[in-house]
């Protein structure tokens, strides 16, 4: 005898029981509660302090202990097995016979009450009315609406109705619901199974609630209906079929698959009440980011919806996980609700970088690259190149860069010989005194590429505190260098030139703002910054006459703090790359390039060798355009792309050199360091590292890496700018210089405070090289939306 407790009702049955006999009943501490559905079994249960009162078909109440329960329900069932066995047998038929014999019976007809689908799946119970048509019906619905059938749309007819008031379908309805138990197919299939038989609705019907009028067989339909693990339909004439029962072995599986479905669909729902209620917390309160990631189930789904608001799935799973997710949240499925909602719930920040995340950029370093860069920085490392070391430690050292560098790469010194000559060193920072090739720390480096400088937060190229302690240049400390000296021609072109490993020691580190305030100072005492611009000027005049093209414009940089703030504070700077110590300092860069391709090139040493071709370019055809931002940006729009060698140099027609290697920033960018790997190499005697063809290969790599770098700092530096244009009041007017015409009166043009190239309507007498005013009318930046209006002077 088996046992079960399905909800409040306990479940009493026997392998040797009739047909099926199922004994529910509700337990109360004192009154006996007869259950409505199983009163024609005449059987009913309670528990009445602790023993058991049974009832019998004669109505009369038997008390019994807990022991004896079993051996009396026993006996009750042995008994009702006999007086029903003759009856459920003999509607046993065949399955041809038991279907036959109901079409025969129940042929459509007014009044019938039927079931039928919808064209759109829905199912509905309707009273027949009267036919439509040869074989159509026209039928009164469960919602009061007339409509015309075909007989193929009819699902069930309930048996036993000749002229059911359509009225009542409602009643119907409700009282079939609360008739519903899917617990109950289970017991009817395990008494099935272990008969081999098959059955009708209404042989269900009779089996699980003794009776076959229409309210129960219904109950029988729908219960089948619903059931997708134990029985299986064998046969269908119309809307009768015939049910048999699954194998064991199917039925367990299905059982299985049903609970999984189960508890995703909790899970799912616990996680949807996870977000709702993270939705609606007030900022300071919504969970961390790491919160969401502690449960792999949760993480799951919250990383599907960060796939879907940067279009970047992994599979079809992800992409069907986050569609469900916004449907359940009412939201439309786009990249934009997606990343709205992990917004709302504080999973991202209000100005999240999403390129960051499309383009897999890698801001951390994994353990054991981070365990390497300690090891160099705690133990004495072996400087292949300590003994020949240039002690230049007497120079006044400057190094310029902007305010908020973090990593030093280059300084300059400067000095008047006694000729008059102009001589200048370039100091650049030597961290492959640290750094071999093929370590750790360089295929790292190589897989980034480049530093990532954004406004948000600077990436390094190598680990932070390597860079910072033990690469970088540092003020008044000694520093492992490469140092080009260079002593120039009174024209400003190169005289005499030499390559060396050294030892500096940093003067002064200056911003761009302070150098240039110096220089316009005039101080005795910093007599070398004076040499300094005096050497790039003669430097730029020379490149000139080789027919370099001045290319300087405005330069945006902006740093933001707490980025995380909804509002956080953005600093804007825009920088003219033609003021005095930018210009000296990128000279001097420049000059360290021409430099370190003219020792490559006599001493055959594979390099990155970068050249420009000029296109042509007669720079005369824009001497009507003013100087600056205007004329540089249409002689640009001409320009060629830039290419490259390894074996020798090739001509830059832009920088007006005879060839051009970039060397100075190899804390920041790799191809630089690969220029030193091969040219310390050289100064040591040895082979360098790479041939042409390795070099190449390396280079290919790593320009695809440095390419992404520079789409994502464009993309950064355009969305923290259009987020600053956003924040300014309506009514604040904003200098532009017409750059050029795109079509009609659309212009390009340049904003001069902000240092962003827009598009705006121009009025008619609007020239190029013009200076007019705008007001901004939209500007949203995770959108990329910048609107501009013209506003004229007399305003």
């Amino acid at each position: 005898m088996a046992v079960r407790v399905l909800n409040t009702r306990v479940t009493f049955r026997s392998a040797a029981s009739p047909p099926f006999a199922v004994f529910r009943s509700c337990v109360r501490q004192v009154r006996t509660v007869r259950h409505p559905n199983h009163s024609k079994l005449g059987l009913h249960l309670s528990i009445i302090g602790s023993r058991w009162c049974f009832c019998s078909y004669g109505g009369s109440i038997r008390s019994y202990s807990v022991q004896s329960l079993v051996d009396t329900v026993m006996e009750e069932l042995g008994v009702l097995r006999k007086r029903r066995q003759l009856r459920v047998s003999n509607k046993l038929a065949t399955s041809g016979e038991l279907l036959q014999d109901k079409l025969e019976k129940r042929t459509l007809q007014k009044g019938l009450l039927l079931e039928f689908k919808k064209d759109t799946g829905r199912v509905l119970l309707a009273v027949a009315q009267k036919p439509d048509g040869k074989k159509n019906w026209m039928v009164f619905d469960q919602n009061g609406v007339t409509t015309s059938i075909k007989p193929q749309q009819i699902t069930f007819i309930a048996p036993g109705i000749e002229d059911f008031d359509h009225t009542q379908i409602s009643d119907f309805i409700q009282r079939a619901q609360s008739n519903l138990d899917p617990a109950l197919l289970e017991f009817a299939w395990i008494e099935l199974l272990e008969k081999g038989k098959s059955v009708t609705i209404e042989q269900l019907a009779e089996m699980i609630f003794g009776s076959t009028e229409p309210l129960e067989s219904y109950c029988a339909h729908l219960l089948l209906s619903n059931d997708d693990v134990y029985f299986t339909v064998l046969e269908t004439k119309g809307p009768f079929s015939l049910y048999g029962p699954r194998p064991a072995v199917q039925v367990e599986e299905l059982l299985q698959k049903k609970h999984a479905k189960e508890l995703a669909e909790r899970e799912f729902h616990e996680f949807m009440q996870l977000l709702k209620s993270a939705k609606g917390m007030p900022p300071h309160a919504k969970p961390s980011k790491s919160s969401w990631r502690s449960e792999e189930k949760i993480w799951h789904r919250i990383g599907s919806l960060e796939a879907y608001a940067i279009d970047d799935f992994k599979n079809d799973d992800q992409r069907k996980t986050a569609g469900m997710i916004l449907k359940e949240m009412g939201l439309s499925k786009t990249s934009a609700a997606a990343l709205n909602l992990l917004i709302d719930i504080g999973y991202f920040p209000v100005h999240v970088n999403l390129d960051l995340l499309k383009y897999s950029i890698h801001t951390d370093y994994p353990d054991r690259v981070l365990a390497a860069a300690g090891s160099l920085l705690s133990e004495s490392y072996d400087d292949l190149d300590v003994n020949v070391r240039l002690d230049l430690t007497h120079l006044k050292v400057y190094a310029i860069d902007v305010d908020e560098a973090d990593e030093l790469d280059d300084a300059l010194s400067a000095t008047r010989l006694q000729d008059g000559r102009i001589k200048v060193w370039i100091h650049v920072a030597d961290p492959t005194s640290l750094v071999r090739p093929g370590s750790i720390i360089d295929k790292e480096a190589m897989k980034r590429g480049t530093s990532i400088f954004l406004p948000t937060a600077t990436y390094p190229m190598f680990p932070e505190k390597l860079a910072m302690e033990g690469m970088s240049l540092k003020q008044g400390k000694p520093c492992n260098a490469v140092t080009v000296s260079v002593i120039l021609r009174p024209d400003g072109s190169i005289a005499e030139y030499s390559v060396d490993n050294s030892i500096i020691k940093p003067t002064y580190m200056l911003t761009y703002e302070s150098a240039s305030e110096l220089l316009l100072l005039n101080l005795e005492e910093e007599i070398e910054l004076k040499i300094l611009s005096k050497a790039a000027a003669l430097r730029f005049r020379w490149r000139q006459q080789q027919g370099a093209i001045d290319t300087a414009t405005l330069e945006t940089r902006i740093k933001v703090a707490n980025p995380d703030d909804p509002e956080p504070l953005i600093r804007l700077y825009v920088e003219d790359q033609s003021d005095p110590a930018m210009r000296l300092v990128s000279e001097m860069m420049i000059l360290c390039g021409e430099v370190m391709a003219t020792y490559g090139s006599c001493n055959h040493i594979p390099l990155p060798y970068r050249g420009q071709p000029q296109s042509n370019i007669d720079t005369s055809a824009f001497a009507h355009l003013p100087e600056g931002p205007v004329r540089s940006s249409a002689i640009v729009r001409i320009m060629r792309a830039a290419e490259m060698d390894f074996s020798k140099p090739i001509r830059h027609g832009v920088l007006g050199l005879p060839g051009y290697v970039q060397f100075t920033s190899p804390i920041r960018r790799y191809m630089d360091l690969l220029a030193h790997y091969q040219v310390k190499a050289f100064l040591r005697g040895d082979s360098p590292p790479f041939s042409a063809g390795q070099f190449e290969g390396i280079a290919s790599l790593v320009n695809m890496s440095t390419r992404v770098v520079r789409k994502l700092c464009n993309s950064s530096l355009r969305y923290w700018i259009l987020e600053y244009l956003r924040r300014q009041p309506k009514e604040k007017r904003f200098s532009a210089l017409v750059l050029r015409f795109i079509k009609d009166r659309m212009a390009a043009i340049l904003l001069v405070e902000v240092g962003l190239q827009a598009s705006a309507s121009m009025s008619i007498g609007v020239e190029v090289g013009d200076e007019v005013k705008v007001q901004v009318e939209e500007a949203h930046p995770r959108d990329d939306i910048l609107s501009l209006k013209e506003v004229p002077v007399a305003e």
